[in-house]
């Protein structure tokens, strides 16, 4: 049996720090320093220092702060290049949409403001060192909204899917960003009901969760607007009383949590 001092580094997703500010590069230790699984292994504050970094130190994802770069999407690139086995995360001091969507586009892991909450960044980490691409919710609306403004461009083969107006419907709401309890309030009914559906359309669709959920109805354009997917759902004059669309079948309400 080995010795604990020969502990494989696989056990650990080791980060690079990169970032102008110490106290920033200090708070981010401090907030892996509790985790078991996530180990700093390297700091810069500069943008050859990062570089020089992702070429030297073995890790899997580089926290690099935007404003180190004076052109970010290119130095991205730049670091991917030489580094293309390391995953970016990339800090912006605001969220920030146009530079989202470009770096998205380039192939960076995930984007995010310094206004990111802790635990939702270490869970951020853990996705991407998976492999798996992370947004926040603005960020997916933004991906998908992007999407949409090309939506007169013709297009060659699309992907059959069919999603009954129910599911359309919720999908509508995902993709714009909507938690569970909001979409059950906007539609009327409830938050069991809402993951009941989602249930079945990330079964259909073959995804995971709701990230996944957008980037595939963003590449095989399967969104209906909330507007087209349920026209009848507030007739004049009238409210969204108990919407009978989207009402519990006896099945679904038997489905567990």
């Amino acid at each position: 049996m080995a010795p604990p001092s020969m502990e494989t580094r696989e056990q650990f997703i080791r980060v690079i720090v990169a970032d102008s500010q110490a106290i920033f590069r200090a708070g981010l230790r401090k907030i892996f320093a509790v985790e078991d699984d996530i180990r700093v292994v390297g700091q810069a504050e500069t943008l050859d220092q990062a570089i020089a970094a992702a070429k030297k130190f073995s890790a899997e994802i580089l926290i690099f702060e935007a404003a180190l770069a004076q052109n970010p999407v290119e130095s991205a690139q730049e670091i991917m290049k030489q580094a293309p086995a390391l995953r970016l995360a990339v800090v912006t001091e605001t969220p920030d949409q146009e530079l989202t969507l470009e770096l998205f586009r380039r192939g960076v892991h995930t984007i995010v403001s310094r206004e990111i909450d802790s635990d939702l960044f270490v869970d951020c980490l853990r996705s991407i060192a998976n492999g798996e691409p992370w947004l926040e919710p603005h960020a997916v609306k933004w991906v998908l909204e992007a999407y949409r403004s090309h939506g007169a461009r013709p297009h060659g083969t699309r992907t059959k899917v069919q999603l009954t107006p129910k599911e359309s419907l919720i999908v509508s709401c995902v993709t714009q960003g909507m938690k569970n309890k909001e979409i059950a309030a906007r539609v009327g009914t409830t938050e069991q009901v809402v993951k009941n559906y989602l249930r079945k359309v990330y079964d259909k669709l073959g995804v995971a969760d709701r990230l996944e959920l957008a980037l595939y109805c963003l590449n095989n354009r399967v969104v209906l607007d909330v507007k087209q997917a349920a026209p009848a759902q507030t007739a004049q004059g009238s409210e969204p009383a108990k919407d009978q669309a989207l009402q519990p079948t006896a099945e679904e309400v038997k489905k567990p949590s």
